[in-house]
């Protein structure tokens, strides 16, 4: 069994590209405004390993943090349209101070504001693939933000977090480090603990993870640790090892690549490292409805590999059409995977629970296929 030195050092050997996300936390001064002597540490080690050959993606928060000085504000509204005003003011406030800080090391940065909306269709998700990958030959950092002066409330990606595991699954990086106001994944809530304990390593994201992190029973969802859970479990389902750490300590992104014990390390599950097509199906796009099915089609489906039939569906939830994504449910209504639909919900709705030889019979051939193909099908 590996010790933790050694885990650390298995998978961070031979890391070529990653991806590096520091939250609003970390860059606003209590004062309000950016913190920029935090700024400058933060580029100043991006450039250092920048220089040691080591491609890197940054993921930023800050807009409407910087957004709210520069427009003189002391308190940030809740009017969503007035947000939205400040985030692209301060979004260009943000970017002048990176390029500010990288030009005196020599380093040209470009900006990349996302939405949920330009993941969701392949050919844009290939796109943005292509933009971040050609910046990185072009010897440019790429800053990368959710797009808040545009994006609606309801189709938002909610946090830089999840961006950034996205980030990193889309552009096959090596290591995702999330750096923050905490120093990593406490076994208990440390603001409200005094002898809580940071884990440095976990293996694998279980319940006790989840609950640890903000579930059910649990008041240590406060600090944003449950979003960063969420992004460990995408890492890991696309093979990619995260790191959370903090951002004040000195030299930390130096320190995690050198394998010292620093926050905590998440193991990614090798095993299920999927393809690329299948991480925009299981992460990229946004599911449109939901399909309950019996235990015979949960095991043919999850244990033998099988595609989703008509026959063992048992309801569908929500309007969608053909190519949209949907969940797939057990019956006992747990989350068993995701998948391109070949048919529309009213569709379904018409074939569901019958065999092959029925829906033969009473529609034709047309409607006598795979509900979810195989390929084109995420199990979770």
């Amino acid at each position: 069994m590996l010790i933790m030195e050694e885990i650390r050092e298995k998978y961070l050997k031979n890391i070529k590209k990653i991806v590096v996300k520091i939250g609003s936390s970390s860059l606003t001064s209590p004062l309000g405004g950016l913190d920029m002597d935090n700024l400058q540490k933060f580029t100043s080690e991006i450039s250092n390993i920048w220089d040691s050959g080591l491609k890197t993606i940054i993921v930023s928060s800050g807009a409407i943090a910087a957004g709210l000085k520069y427009l003189g504000l002391e308190e940030k509204p809740k009017k969503y349209s007035m947000l939205q005003a400040i985030a692209a003011v301060g979004q260009h406030d943000l970017m002048r101070v990176y390029s500010s800080f990288f030009y005196k090391s020599g380093k040209k940065v470009g900006q990349i504001l996302l939405t949920r909306e330009d993941t969701t269709k392949r050919e844009q998700y290939l796109n943005i693939k292509n933009t971040i990958l050609t910046l990185l030959e072009l010897n440019v950092i790429p800053i990368i933000n959710e797009n808040d002066s545009v994006a609606l409330d309801e189709i938002k990606f909610g946090d830089n977090d999840t961006l950034a595991a996205l980030v990193a699954g889309l552009t096959e990086s090596d290591l995702l480090i999330i750096l923050s106001d905490i120093e990593g994944l406490y076994d208990k809530d440390p603001k409200t603990n005094t002898d809580a304990k940071l884990i440095p390593v976990v293996t694998e994201i279980n319940e006790e993870i989840e609950k640890i992190a903000g579930g059910i029973g649990s008041d240590y969802g406060s600090g944003g640790m449950v979003t960063k859970i969420k992004s460990a479990k995408i890492c890991s389902f696309s093979g990619i090892p995260m790191v959370i750490a903090s951002s004040r300590e000195k030299d930390v992104i130096k320190r995690i690549l050198n394998g010292e014990d620093v926050g905590t390390f998440f193991v990614p599950e090798e095993s299920k490292k999927i393809a690329s097509l299948k991480r925009w199906i299981a992460f990229g796009m946004i599911t449109k409805g939901t399909i309950k099915i019996d235990k015979g089609a949960e095991e043919a489906i999850a244990k033998k590999g099988k595609s989703l039939l008509p026959v063992g569906i048992t309801e569908v939830i929500g309007n969608f059409t053909k190519g949209d994504n949907v969940l797939i449910l057990s019956s006992d209504e747990k989350v068993i995977g995701q998948g391109l639909s070949n048919f529309t919900s009213d569709e379904i709705l018409k074939i569901m629970g019958k065999r092959e030889e029925i829906i033969l019979k009473e529609f034709g051939s047309s409607l006598c296929y795979e509900v979810v193909h195989r390929n084109n099908m995420v199990i979770f």
